[in-house]
């Protein structure tokens, strides 16, 4: 999808994002940021950070830097951090994840919930978390992953394809292609609720230049 196309879609959603989809994604948010909390002072970036939902939930101890296509998520998410007097925010920057603008290995952390299937080109996405993670960093991804095998949970999700433009994602992307040519440790893939239909993928960004592909359960 193209980024004004996404851009289109959140400014329609912005006034009422939390509300829609606010509890639908908080298992995802809350395991993977447990997760991160285990360790300490870390400098992390949050790709599609949104209105800002997660941003109370970091340690204090950790620094964030926030990025969004969105600038009217953007500025609900300013709203937050102000409100709620949130010191360890960085920045909350419009950019596009497809080609971001900080330099290489800047982060310890790199987060992406729910942007793969916003994206024209999640590759392109995976490439640039990669590159701005440290080596030997963690790249944590949540989202929603077609089926990869024949059936009506496939036959479904390219039903909905089609109204991808209107709704501001696409539901047919599978898992397999987006992380079997990364170069990227796979550490785990967990199914998320409501009804496992979230994945975690907890990456890890290795020295060498091949990754190790797992298989997902349920795709």
């Amino acid at each position: 999808m193209h980024i004004d196309t996404v851009r289109a879609a959140y400014r329609r959603y912005a006034g009422v994002y939390d509300l829609v989809f606010g509890k639908s994604f908080e298992a995802g948010r809350q395991q993977t940021l447990d997760r991160i909390n285990a360790r300490k002072k870390l400098r992390i970036l949050e790709v599609g950070v949104g209105t800002g939902l997660s941003l109370p939930d970091y340690n204090s101890d950790h620094t964030i830097v926030g990025i969004d296509a969105s600038e009217e998520m953007l500025n609900i998410a300013r709203e937050r951090v102000a409100k709620k007097g949130i010191r360890n925010v960085e920045s909350l920057v419009e950019m596009d994840a497809q080609k971001m603008t900080f330099e290489d290995h800047s982060f310890d952390v790199v987060v992406a919930m729910y942007v793969m299937t916003v994206v024209e080109d999640p590759q392109a996405v995976m490439d640039e978390l990669k590159r701005v993670c440290k080596p030997g960093g963690d790249i944590y991804i949540v989202n929603h992953f077609s089926a990869e095998k024949a059936g009506l949970r496939l036959k479904f999700e390219r039903m909905i394809a089609n109204f991808a433009e209107l709704l501001g994602w696409h539901a047919d992307m599978p898992m397999s292609p987006l992380l079997s040519n990364a170069g990227i440790e796979i550490v785990t893939i967990a199914k998320l609720p409501p009804f496992g239909m979230f994945t975690m993928v907890h990456c890890r960004n290795s020295d060498s230049s091949g990754g190790r592909m797992l298989q997902a359960v349920g795709t």
